[in-house]
């Protein structure tokens, strides 16, 4: 039992270390983000699927998910695959399916270059 409460003492010394290294370098949920969640300018297109002129990468790909989700569009046979309806072919290039896999490809586009 001691070994017990050994690993699980190490584990919690090694989380509060953690926590207190994010804390003295700034990271945080009010802070901008970088990569994929910075928030930047979209394309007219993915700012009316969206219903917002600005998003982040991972935002994009929620909203992606929710509506598919709330719509129903994944089929029933093969999980990987996604039909998709009017809205989606406005950002996904026309294409009636498309792989879950395809999806962060073919938002790419909507988001503007970094110089």
């Amino acid at each position: 039992m001691t070994a017990f409460s050994r690993v699980f003492g190490g584990c919690r010394t090694l989380m509060a270390k953690a926590a207190a290294n994010a804390a003295a370098t700034g990271v945080s949920a009010g802070k901008e983000g970088k990569g994929i969640l910075k928030t930047v300018p979209v394309s007219k297109t993915l700012a009316s699927f969206a219903g917002e002129s600005e998003l982040s990468r991972a935002t994009a790909v929620k909203k992606v998910w929710e509506h598919i989700k709330s719509n129903n569009l994944q089929n029933p046979d093969n999980r990987k695959e996604i039909f998709c309806d009017d809205k989606l072919k406005t950002i996904f290039e026309g294409k009636d399916k498309v792989g879950f896999t395809e999806i962060a490809k073919l938002l790419s586009p909507h988001f503007p270059k970094s110089v």
